[in-house]
């Protein structure tokens, strides 16, 4: 059985440093500070399915170490908002806001986005999640909050890479689970919550593909540098980011994990 390993707290904590960059920066092409499947390409997606505008006031469930909700801020011009239960990941985003002279546009908050949102009905034009919800107990409570926290007419995008498409080992479910607390979904489980939360106009987009690759470009990059990441996160802890990597590589690989993109819609005249 796999030992639990730190992704976050390593990934959060070490952010400046030129071995965490350098990784993410072969990893993606482009370093948001991210942890997660999304390519460069979904990245610059996001916006456009979102449908953002200078206008926009945007809610980011997960923000992480807040780099890619402050490219999305500086690049449209619009309002975030980020939550996240990281609370190193936090700092270090409204850091990066001070920094970067984004704070009047870019907040981020430390919250359990499995519990009520603290914000008022009808507040966001728009949210997101890249790779965020299959870690939080109560989905459809969570997707219910965020349409009730979204403006009607407002969009919601999600991403989930835990749909089970094939067979799975017990000795592969704990290796893929090693970094934290994971909920696995069967296929059209997400429709159905985004239905039942009130969405419409649910689409779909296949990113399996995209999910193996990175997996496969984060592994490798993290082994060329693998003696300062030892120094920073500790050899077993390397090693089991490595093991995970590889599981994350070879599940998607064979499409025995799926990762989907969500988008639906609170429709105009939604409560």
């Amino acid at each position: 059985m796999s030992e639990k390993v730190d992704l976050y707290d390593n990934a959060y904590g070490h952010y400046a440093s030129d071995a965490y960059r350098e990784v993410r920066i072969e990893t993606y092409g482009q370093d948001f500070g991210q942890t997660s499947w999304v390519t460069t390409e979904e990245s610059n997606e996001i916006p456009q399915l979102l449908g953002l505008s200078r206008d926009s006031y945007v809610l980011e469930i997960g923000c992480g170490s807040g780099g890619y909700a402050l490219h999305v801020a500086e690049k449209i011009g619009c309002r975030v908002e980020g939550l996240d239960i990281n609370a190193a990941g936090v700092r270090n985003a409204n850091r990066l806001a001070g920094e970067r002279g984004l704070a009047s546009r870019a907040h981020f908050e430390h919250c359990d986005v499995s519990k009520k949102l603290p914000f008022a009905d009808k507040t966001f034009d728009a949210a997101f999640s890249n790779d965020v919800l299959c870690h939080v107990p109560g989905r459809g409570a969570v997707l219910g909050e965020i349409f009730r926290v979204l403006k009607p007419g407002g969009r919601m995008l999600f991403s989930d890479a835990l749909i089970v498409g094939g067979l799975l080992s017990h000795e592969e479910i704990a290796t893929r689970s090693s970094i934290g607390y994971y909920v696995y979904s069967p296929p059209g489980e997400n429709e159905r919550l985004l239905e039942q939360a009130g969405f419409r106009q649910v689409r779909v987009l296949e990113t399996t593909g995209s999910a193996a690759r990175i997996a496969l470009r984060w592994r490798d990059a993290r082994e060329k540098r693998k003696e300062a990441l030892v120094t920073a996160e500790g050899n077993t802890n390397f090693e089991g980011l490595q093991r995970f990597l590889s599981c994350v590589h070879l599940l998607t690989s064979e499409k025995r994990l799926l990762r989907h993109l969500y988008i639906a819609s609170k429709e105009r005249g939604s409560a």
